[in-house]
């Protein structure tokens, strides 16, 4: 069993490396500020805060034990306090080795390397190096400052005191004294995203609860029209009983079959139903009051544990100044770094993962735009070439990233050049491209501008690298250029990488959603604002052309015909990404809702074109569409899918796309099936999803036949056909119930309402259906 202490001076070890990293990361950032800072420039408190740096880690590294560390310390604090009262000078020189020994300490912190090798390192180089720098030999006093002669709790400790208990004096000491850090914690990421993940699972009772209060509604309005329905039937009980009254013989009658007691029980019925509807409708109030509240809880805790996941976009510049600063001294360049926006905090994900496409840019920014300093003179510019890094955050939600440099600009010729040698495409291909088509190519695989292939750049795999990065990070990047002004990358990230919202469509015959970051906007296409371009169908979208597909074609899915309204719209959604922008037909677009997106295990961990799975809040699993996938099968389309009309349906099928089928159904899944059959018979459709809905669609248009359920929502059926037999102006109009109720009870009712056919789902024939409804049609407009 491990010893208590020697598992104390473990965890005092792991919160050691994470102080000394800040420490080292300050005075890192403090000496390239120091160097960057014209001479004669008060530099006072920079100066200062390097020196607390040093002498802090002094302090900690004590409390553990790490005696070379504690050295090296001591040495910078000697060298920071003659900075400090100006006995020795700032120079090119002398921040090289003070980043030295920076590094050093790092190297000996993170514990990289055996440890003879580490002590080795500072002990006899950095060490003496950093005491030779001095004017004249020092003593601990040198440094002028309170900080090193502030007696320590530490130097009263016997010196055989254990590890462990000089670790926990160390401890006490950095606890007890004030600062803003004792304000924070420090939380491993891994239960973040644990805790994150968990939160997250509260989305879907949330969703849950929203359905069942929506359920209740349309409980409630059930029992509104039953109520009425009741009224009507009490009235004609009534009648009959007047009736029956007046007659002796129908008197007795009368009173042998109840009908007395049928009255008094429909007399007292309003009572016992009053109180129900009053139940249902407190209890729907109740439902929707606890689902606002669990939802409004929900999201505020989503969103702050979101936002333990963000940091500041400066954390992801510290160590560009320093790479910066070397790669262009070795090309005997000279370079200004200007950084705005570093307060914008993205997720600490994002942030490592453009950590290397970042560098990329820097790289290519410094080899291929920065000119030499002479020929920057002769263009009449400074001799110091700028870069740089600006970050903001877009009303969109999104941080806008810009990576620019004051160079010469790409060499659209060399450009062009690279991109024939390579064969990504003809010249006679180039010329037709637009300046921002022709400047994407940099991002093409094996395309560079360099003539010669270094270490540092020239494969033409570093932009490349970078568009792959930020496109699998939901994000975008365009680059535009200039001989006078240089070269600038826009950037556009998410926030942050979770994604709880999406637009539940319709395509083929089933459910997807799509994150609602990759949407655009939903259109609605009118047919003859449909062109065909390059023998791909397309239409404009902010006046820009944008290629227009099927979404069911991209799946490669069966049955996928696009739906028309009755004002021949078709229902479109643009999606876009680094890509670029495609419009994807789908049949409905049935709103943007929360979702809790899982992704696919094995063995479907990649799927193309899915990026994962959600739950719906009526229990239902929907696929959630991988956006980037989507948009480079869209891409790669070998031609443009065919958009039925109405005069190929009719060359089909004669004269029966005149006639109008209204299909009513609850159920999206059976209600696409029956349109897709109609359809491809050559029908011209529309949909309603309950009676209510499809009697409204029969009052304001012209229909030839109705295709319903039974079992529907607020009007079924039954009601529905009874409610066509009644209307005078739709008292002939053909009826098809189609169903699950196979009894005799139920077909004979669905004869008594007036049906015209009765068709079974359990023994549901395509050709049984079209030929029942062709016939009708055909009887109704011999006899209309």
């Amino acid at each position: 069993m491990p010893d208590k202490r020697d598992v104390l001076l473990e965890r005092l070890l792991a919160m050691f490396r994470i102080e000394a990293e800040a420490h080292l990361k300050d005075i890192s950032s403090g000496l390239l500020a120091l160097e960057g800072k014209p001479v004669d420039t008060p530099a006072f408190d920079i100066i200062e805060n390097m020196l607390r740096c040093a002498h802090s880690l002094k302090g900690a590294a004590r409390a553990v034990n790490f005696a070379q560390v504690e050295e090296t310390c001591r040495s910078l604090e000697n060298v920071f306090s003659a900075l400090k009262d100006k006995s020795l000078a700032v120079s090119s020189s002398l921040i090289d080795q003070l980043l030295k020994a920076v590094d050093a300490l790092g190297t000996l912190v993170s514990g990289e390397g055996s440890m003879a090798e580490r002590q080795k390192l500072l002990s006899a180089t950095v060490t003496r190096q950093l005491n030779e720098m001095l004017k004249s030999p020092t003593k601990e006093g040198r440094t002028g400052s309170s900080l090193s002669q502030a007696a320590s709790p530490l130097s009263l400790l016997p010196p055989d005191e254990s590890s462990a208990t000089r670790a926990d004096v160390g401890a006490y000491l950095r606890t007890s004294i004030p600062s803003h850090a004792s304000a924070t914690i420090r939380v491993p990421t891994v239960k973040l995203e644990k805790v994150l993940r968990q939160v997250e699972e509260f989305l879907l009772p949330c969703l849950t609860a929203r359905q069942r209060a929506k359920e209740l509604g349309e409980i409630t309005t059930t029992l509104a029209v039953w109520k009425k329905q009741r009224l009507q039937i009490q009235s004609v009980v009534r009648i009959i009983d007047r009736e029956m009254t007046s007659s002796l013989k129908d008197r007795s009658f009368r009173e042998q079959h109840g009908l007395p007691k049928l009255l008094k029980y429909l007399d007292g019925e309003p009572l016992q139903m009053k109180a129900l509807e009053e139940r249902l409708v407190r209890l729907q109030r109740t439902i929707e009051q606890d689902q606002r509240v669990l939802a409004g809880m929900t999201d505020c805790l989503i969103q702050d544990v979101k936002e333990m996941q963000l940091l500041p976009f400066s954390t992801l510049l510290d160590i560009l100044p320093r790479f910066s600063r070397e790669l262009a001294r070795e090309q005997g360049k000279s370079l200004e770094l200007v950084v705005s926006g570093g307060e914008v905090e993205i997720d600490r994900h994002i942030l490592e993962e453009m950590k290397d496409p970042l560098i990329h840019l820097v790289r290519n920014c410094i080899d291929h735009g920065i000119e030499q300093p002479a020929a920057r003179l002769a263009k009449g510019k400074p001799s110091s070439g700028r870069i740089t890094f600006a970050c903001s955050q877009s009303d969109s939600g999104k941080a806008e990233i810009r990576v620019a440099d004051d160079g010469g600009g790409i060499n659209v010729g060399k450009l062009k050049a690279a991109a024939h040698k390579l064969g990504v495409m003809s010249e006679e291909e180039m010329e037709r491209l637009g300046e921002s088509e022709l400047l994407a190519l940099i991002f093409r695989s094996g395309v560079t501008t360099s003539p010669l292939i270094t270490d540092i750049s020239g494969r033409g795999l570093g932009l490349a690298i970078v568009r792959e990065k930020v496109e699998a990070l939901g994000g975008s990047i365009k680059v535009k250029s200039s001989t006078d002004t240089g070269t600038a990358f826009h950037i556009l990230l998410p926030l942050t990488l979770t994604n709880t919202r999406g637009v539940l469509v319709h395509a083929a015959g089933q459910l997807f959603v799509i994150p609602s970051s990759s949407v655009e906007r939903v259109v609605r296409i009118a047919k003859n604002e449909i062109e065909t371009v390059k023998n791909r169908e397309t239409i404009l979208v902010d006046e820009q052309p944008v290629s227009l597909v099927k979404l069911g074609d991209i799946l490669e899915l069966a049955g996928n015909s696009a739906e028309m309204e009755p004002a021949h719209y078709l229902r479109g959604i643009v999606l876009s990404s680094g890509l670029g922008r495609v419009a994807f037909l789908v049949e409905e677009v049935l709103g943007e809702q929360e979702v809790v997106i899982k992704a696919l295990l094995p063995p479907l961990k990649r799927v193309r074109n899915v990026a994962g799975v959600c739950m719906l809040g009526t229990g239902r699993v929907v696929p959630v569409l991988n956006v980037p996938d989507l948009l480079k099968s869209a891409v790669k389309a070998s031609s443009a899918p065919c958009i039925p009309t109405q005069d190929s349906s009719a060359e089909k099928q004669g004269t029966s796309s005149k006639h109008s089928i209204l299909v009513v159904d609850d159920s999206i899944t059976a209600r696409t099936l029956l349109k897709h059959i109609l359809e491809s018979a050559g029908y011209r459709v529309t949909t309603a999803v309950d009676g209510v809905e499809g009697y409204t669609a029969l009052k304001t248009g012209t229909h030839s036949l109705v295709v319903s359920d039974v079992e529907m929502p607020r009007m079924d059926g039954f009601a529905l056909t009874a409610k066509i037999r009644a209307d005078k102006q739709l008292a002939t109009l053909p009826v098809v119930l189609v169903t699950a109720l196979d009894s005799r009870d139920h077909r004979e009712r669905g004869i008594d309402v007036g049906a015209n056919a009765y068709i079974v789902k359990s023994r549901f024939d395509q050709g049984n259906l079209l030929e029942a409804i062709r016939r009708l049609i055909s009887i109704s407009s011999i006899n209309p």
